[in-house]
């Protein structure tokens, strides 16, 4: 299964994320972006992956 990891102190909460990959990750109440599970669901690991390529500061790690 794949993880989906957010560097809590590069994030900067644009959003990017959860407009691409809605099933993967979050706005927290902190204003920064979080997976919403531990592992990635199956069927959202292209969105993932492609959230994490789409970081414009990088702070996204999917494995």
């Amino acid at each position: 299964m794949m993880k989906a990891i957010v560097d809590a102190g590069t994030c900067t909460g644009c959003t990017l994320c959860c407009d691409i990959a809605p099933d993967v990750f979050a706005m927290g109440d902190d204003g920064l972006a979080h997976p919403k599970a531990e592992e990635v669901p199956a069927a959202a690991e292209a969105s993932a992956q492609e959230a994490a390529g789409s970081c414009p500061v990088s702070a996204i790690k999917v494995d």
